[in-house]
């Protein structure tokens, strides 16, 4: 069942709604992951390979939302739904 947000959305804009869901929580993992390691090191070393593998799949599975929710966006077409669904991600 669709969370209430996505409900009200027109059906041409859940599945952008989805993709900029996914994008957001991949930037935050990253991020998160980023900042761990950021704050871990500050005074001296430097990340190991593991930990900077890591941050390098997160990455990329950012950019392929990013991809995911660019291709979403341009497949809602109605002007109504690009319209609702604007409104929606200016709420976020």
């Amino acid at each position: 069942m669709p969370d209430p947000v996505e409900a009200d959305l027109p059906v041409d804009a859940r599945r952008a709604w989805q993709a900029y869901l996914a994008m957001r929580e991949s930037k935050e993992a990253y991020f998160s992951l980023l900042s761990e390691i950021e704050q871990k090191y500050r005074n001296w070393g430097k990340p190991t390979q593991e930990e900077s593998g890591r941050l390098a799949v997160l990455l990329q599975q950012h950019d392929a939302g990013v991809r995911a929710f660019t291709e979403a966006m341009a497949a809602v077409t109605s002007e109504a739904s690009r319209r609702a669904l604007l409104q929606r991600l200016m709420a976020e």
